[in-house]
């Protein structure tokens, strides 16, 4: 017999379905959970410990710094000092839990809620546009995964965020994640964000700063303050207005904020002020040993003075041609550094790398020589045409000037004079002076070395002049003062240099009183600036390079133009374009030092004119600063030049009057003069 159907009947097996599929979710629940267990238990093994974790990245910090402390270049990742979570501020930590993850301390690393709208909102958009990630699941992000939007990732990123709740409190995974999460900019950390967008350490952070560094994990690029200030500052006001919804600040506190008054730091330059940094940066491995903690370097650049110096450069240089600038103050310190027109274009820094031909600025070596062999600033020469070894000189404009002073022939860069020079004292002789004075680069020894045929660079150009206003005293130019960490420790500070004396203080005064006549009677009056200057102009021949490098008032600046193909460029002396653009710079870079009068007037070794102390020839020997007999100078006689050839000449006493000097007393006209 058929059993009766009722429908109480069906509703039994009804509910058993029920029971059963509740047991099989709960135990499928249990299941997964189990599983899970051993995924979090197998991922906490491998994470790794407290300790490990707070250990610096790969990638070491280096801020760079002028002279007054501003940052003017960044270097590699950016990692402040580390802070724990006591040392943190309270606003820090508080907005960056409200605009992350408001229900931080309620969660175990997961937030359901957070997960189930990162879910439906992928299926209603078919993408992810809502992570719903925590504080917790961040820090497991950015340690040990990538940014990639995958499920499998998603999955991997919850078991490690589990992990790391059951491993560490929720303050210790607040300080992880505070000091490595990414603010834009290379900065990792909130100590490394702060200084790099307000130049202070985290732990002065101000309510608005905080909020605006707060503001930038979502998107560092986008709102950063250096970037898009706008974008900062709305996005700040967004994480003040979640503090107060979520209780963390009051109303009254949230309307003092003020992110628009915060001050935001420059962002380094990226204009010249890049062949400074390209310079001086090579130099740390020479100077410490330290490679993983954070360093500021501090060093000799004046930003005013690198900022006159760029256009002075960029305001006087040929069209199509480069030009360079240094400037080192009186104790080497480099104050100012161009390398190019523009570094964007060419980081070649021709500064300190290129080597060019000095032409007539290389007389400083030729005079240098003269000097310390006997030759006086007054003593009579022969402007005239010579020829050396086949090799014939010719003068600029081709005119001579017959019998005239050392100081007149300096004054006017006569190449004949230097030729005669040269020959006198011997190019080995120059050669010497030339390496004694720091030129490292090679030089010939033929006997047209004399008129600047050997390559220079311009750094050591300048140095060399910068010796010669040091009175013939060494130095070596430098560039960084001091290195510290980022608390302050001093760990290299520039000590004061020891510097030999090059030549005797009368031969660098008597090479002083040519150079001074030569900008204020000579090739160099583009030079004068209003005040005492000493400098020589320098043009190579087809007016392929050109320069100036002078002195005054402790500063020493160098300039060189030219074409890096070496090719001519119409119209390029060293008396023109860059004397004028030395004095627009030397006029900015001097404008707040007191006037400085040059030591000239130096006793010269006496010459004495003793029957026993007379060459074979006759001619009167001179006595060195010791006391010993150098050999003297043969005469040579008048040319006798044709009327009208000779331009007119300077005489002592209108030198006098333009420098400023009282006119020596009058001396009896020696029977022989001194000449070639």
């Amino acid at each position: 017999m058929a059993s009766a159907y009722t429908p109480n009947s069906g509703r039994g097996s009804f509910m058993m379905w029920v029971v059963r599929l509740f047991k099989i979710g709960v135990g499928a629940f249990l299941l997964g959970l189990m599983v899970l267990g051993i995924f979090v238990a197998v991922a906490r093994g491998e994470i790794d410990s407290f300790e490990d974790l707070k250990a610096s990245p790969n990638g070491q910090m280096i801020r760079v710094r002028a002279a007054d402390g501003t940052v003017i270049q960044s270097l590699g990742p950016s990692f402040g000092r580390w802070l724990t979570f006591s040392q943190l501020p309270t606003e820090m930590k508080e907005a960056m839990v409200a605009v992350e993850d408001r229900r931080y301390y309620m969660h175990p690393g997961v937030d359901p809620i957070g997960i189930t709208r990162s879910f439906y909102v992928r299926a209603i958009e078919g993408r992810w546009t809502q992570g719903g990630s925590t504080i917790t699941q961040q820090l497991a992000r950015n340690i040990y995964l990538n940014n990639n939007k995958e499920f499998g990732r998603k999955i991997r990123e919850i078991i490690l965020a589990l992990a790391m709740e059951t491993k560490f409190s929720k303050e210790q995974i607040l300080e992880l994640y505070l000091n490595k999460v990414y603010f834009g900019g290379g900065a990792y950390g909130v100590d490394a964000a702060s200084r790099k967008f307000f130049d202070h350490g985290a732990e002065e952070l101000s309510l608005a700063e905080a909020a605006i560094i707060a503001g930038l994990v979502k998107a560092p690029s986008r709102y950063s303050p250096t970037a898009d200030a706008k974008a900062a500052l709305d996005r700040a006001g967004v994480v003040v207005e979640v503090m107060q919804d979520a209780g963390m600040i009051t109303a009254e506190q949230a309307a003092a904020v003020k992110p628009a008054q915060v001050k935001i730091a420059a962002e380094p330059p990226q204009d010249s002020v890049r062949y400074f940094t390209d310079w001086v940066l090579p130099q740390l491995d020479g100077l410490i040993d330290e490679t993983e903690k954070p360093i500021d370097v501090w060093t000799t650049l004046d930003l005013k003075m690198q900022r006159a110096a760029t256009k002075a450069i960029v305001n006087n240089v040929p069209k199509g041609a480069q030009g360079a600038l240094v400037a080192i103050d009186r104790d080497g310190a480099v104050k100012a550094m161009v390398g190019g027109t523009d570094y964007v274009t060419s980081n070649y820094n021709r500064a300190v790398t290129a080597v060019r031909q000095p032409g007539s600025a290389w007389k400083l070596f030729v005079y240098l020589t003269a000097l310390e062999s006997g030759f006086r600033p007054e003593d009579t020469v022969v402007d005239e045409p010579v020829e050396i070894d086949g090799w014939q000189p010719k003068n600029s404009g081709g005119n001579y000037a017959g019998e005239i002073s050392l100081r007149t022939a300096f004054a006017y860069s006569k190449n004949t004079v230097a030729a005669k020079l040269g020959e006198e004292v011997g190019t080995s002789s120059i050669a010497n002076m030339a390496r004694r004075f720091g030129i490292t680069t090679p030089i010939n020894t033929q006997p047209s070395m004399v008129l600047g045929t050997s390559e220079a660079r311009v750094i050591d150009m300048t140095r060399a002049f910068a010796e010669v206003a040091a009175k013939g005293r060494s130095l070596t130019p430098y560039g960084i003062s001091k290195v510290t960490t980022i608390d302050g420790e001093v760990i290299y500070s520039a000590k004061p240099q020891k510097s030999i004396q090059l030549v005797e203080e009368w031969v660098a005064g008597g090479m002083t009183d040519l150079m001074q006549t030569a900008v204020a009677t000579g090739t160099g009056r583009a030079a004068n600036i209003g005040r005492p200057v000493a400098g020589k102009t320098g043009t190579t021949s087809s007016n392929k390079d050109g320069w100036f490098l002078g002195f005054s008032s402790g500063l020493t600046t160098g300039v060189w133009m030219g074409r890096d193909n070496a090719r001519a460029v119409g119209g390029l002396e060293g008396g023109r374009a860059p004397a004028q653009a030395w004095a627009a710079f030397m006029r900015v870079a001097v404008a707040g030092r007191p006037v400085e009068q040059f030591a000239t007037e130096v006793t010269f070794p006496e010459r004495l004119e003793d029957e026993e102390l007379l060459g074979e020839d006759g001619e009167p020997l001179l006595l060195d600063e010791n006391g010993n007999p150098i050999e003297g100078v043969p005469s040579v006689d008048d040319p006798g030049l044709p009327d009208g050839t000779r331009p007119e000449q300077l005489d002592e006493e209108f030198i006098d009057k333009a420098l400023g000097r009282r006119p020596a007393e009058p001396q009896a006209e020696p029977e022989d003069p001194q000449g070639f």
